[in-house]
């Protein structure tokens, strides 16, 4: 018992043998993820095979298999990660209730329901699974884990930390951590005083950032060292991406078109074109921009109409495409286009590094045989988005990436893996944006005598980020070190993409529900995080398209 006038210490909400719980309930929900596919599998497949007719009439069931797939991914990741720590001798608190939290919560959503979007839950039932009895340690977990006392607790500790790059360990090397470092505080004073204000005035990022990023090796991060670059690792990226869109995502989103067209010229360019165009996009001599997108096809690549014709040792380019990030400013472009006219699928498209002038607000297409508009958007605004349109739009015959016909969409498919990766990461930088801007003011903002952030609901909604931050976080490492280690991660990218645009939406929606009104005023940062939040969960695949790519993977 305490001595008179000291206060009891609270006992701390973590549960007993946390880790050897996280272990147990994990065998349960892997069996049930297997049952899952043998029913999603019975009812698409026609003949032996896999039907894609079957697959999108089954869609609900398809889809909800890929986020309870999603589900199970993440909890492996979590508990891998606690196991990595606690080796370490760094499985603080902190670090257990976010296990502890993320364990409950997302146990008890596969059983009860996962959000696919606010108004689509997936439910076991639509699989054709019934809902198991749960075992000794999933029902603890349940019953336990996703506390109120559990995220009051983490509140707590969060408030202590607030000065931390992140909440809990993230399982980084030393190395990675530093490179975290460096690039928080690149965005702190260099991004975040400036970020709002460009948004408001739609304005682009000033040069001079693009400039003081290609210094710190930003475009040549993952670019071999032979080729101008950093040699860097995929993990790297992440680190980088994550930490810069936590600051704007439009500034973190510099580096995607430079990953997007190095990863292609790596992968299927000639030691010619290697040799040419690497050095210029690792330094930032050039900027390119990826024109695949057209007008009428959406994700569907497969349909693409603009024409490659060739005239001599050139081609000349003829069609229209959409939403292209960057394109008034770049150099060169990653443009996609049917070479074949005989084809009217994937297999007669050809990839080009088609070269352009960059232009300015006064003339943005000065190239002949190109024009354009910009597309005005409610945000992701700090390189502009454009609708272009080709009219005998020149190419030189060396430009034709790999140098052979009918390679394209090939070629574009080995980017996806590591996109994907990187978009999962800068998603969680604007959630973790919408964290920080929702925790300063619910400390700040006082109402009937004390901090916002001390009513329950308010402290648990910066909590549940937390953890969904921690989840999507570990996800996405994970798909990098695959990466990394030439192990093919198609399936944990784009899981790591589809969560983690659905978390830094809902973190940056809770985030203005905490400003309240103000929340809704253009003054406050908020209200531009939310705006960048909403596309996470339609570039780089909406989210539909990806949990079809994630089912057709699983029953593949």
């Amino acid at each position: 018992m305490p001595h008179d006038g000291q206060t009891a210490t609270p006992a701390s909400p973590v549960m007993p043998d946390l880790l050897a719980l996280a272990a147990a309930a994990l065998p349960e929900v892997e069996a049930l993820l297997d049952e899952a596919k043998a029913a999603v599998r019975a009812r698409v497949t026609v003949d032996g095979r896999v039907s894609g007719a079957a697959l999108e009439r089954e869609q609900f069931a398809a889809h909800a298999l890929a986020w309870l797939a999603t589900y199970v991914e993440s909890l492996r990741q979590m508990r891998a990660w606690a196991g990595r720590l606690e080796e370490a001798g760094s499985f603080g608190e902190m670090e257990q209730l976010l296990l502890q939290i993320g364990y409950g919560e997302y146990l008890s959503q596969i059983r009860g329901g996962m959000p696919m979007s606010q108004g689509e839950i997936a439910r076991l039932d639509a699989i054709g699974v019934a809902v198991p009895a749960a075992g000794e340690a999933a029902a603890r977990l349940m019953a336990e884990g996703n506390s109120p006392a559990a995220r009051a607790r983490l509140v707590v500790l969060m408030r202590e930390n607030h000065g931390r790059a992140t909440f809990g360990a993230s399982g980084l090397d030393e190395e990675l951590e530093m490179i975290r470092e460096q690039f928080r505080r690149f965005a702190d004073e260099r991004v975040v005083p400036n970020a709002h204000a460009w948004h408001l005035k739609d304005d682009f990022i000033p040069m001079e950032i693009i400039e003081e990023l290609a210094e710190l090796g930003v475009f040549g991060l993952t670019i071999p060292e032979e080729f101008g670059g950093f040699g860097l690792s995929k993990a790297s990226m992440v680190v980088v991406s994550e930490e810069l869109s936590r600051g704007y995502i439009g500034v973190g989103s510099l580096g995607t078109r430079s990953e997007i067209a190095a990863e292609l010229i790596l992968c299927g360019g000639t030691e010619d074109q290697k040799a040419e165009w690497l050095p210029k996009i690792a330094s930032a001599e050039i900027l390119p921009t990826a024109v695949f997108t057209e007008p009428n096809t959406g994700s569907d690549l497969g349909s693409l109409r603009t024409r490659a014709v060739k005239e001599g040792d050139d081609y000349l380019i003829t069609g229209n495409k959409t939403w292209i990030t960057h394109a008034a400013r770049a150099h060169v472009m990653t443009l996609l286009a049917r070479t074949d006219p005989d084809t009217t699928d994937y297999k007669g498209l050809s990839m080009f590094l088609a070269e352009k002038m960059p232009g300015d607000d006064a003339d943005p297409f000065p190239t002949p045989g190109m024009t354009g508009g910009e597309i005005e958007v409610l945000g992701y605004r700090g390189m502009k988005e454009y609708e272009l349109g080709f009219d005998g739009f020149r190419v030189k015959g060396a430009n034709l990436l790999g140098g052979v016909e009918g390679q394209g969409f090939k070629q574009l498919m080995q980017t996806f893996e590591s996109a994907r990766i990187q978009t999962a990461a800068r998603a969680i930088g604007v959630a973790q944006n919408a964290l920080e801007v929702g925790m300063q003011y619910a400390e700040e903002r006082k109402q009937f005598g004390k901090s916002l952030i001390e009513f329950p609901r308010v402290g648990g909604k910066l909590a549940m980020m937390a953890v969904e931050i921690m989840i999507a976080r570990q996800l996405t490492y994970f798909a990098a070190w695959e990466k990394d280690h030439d192990q093919r991660c198609d399936l944990e990218a784009g899981m790591a993409k589809l969560l983690g645009a659905r978390v830094a939406w809902a973190a940056a929606d809770n985030a203005l529900q905490i400003h309240g009104g103000n929340g809704f005023a253009l003054e406050y940062q908020i209200s531009r995080i939310l705006c960048d939040a909403r596309i996470l969960n339609i570039f780089e695949g909406a989210a539909e398209i990806q949990a079809q790519v994630i089912a057709r993977r699983l029953l593949g």
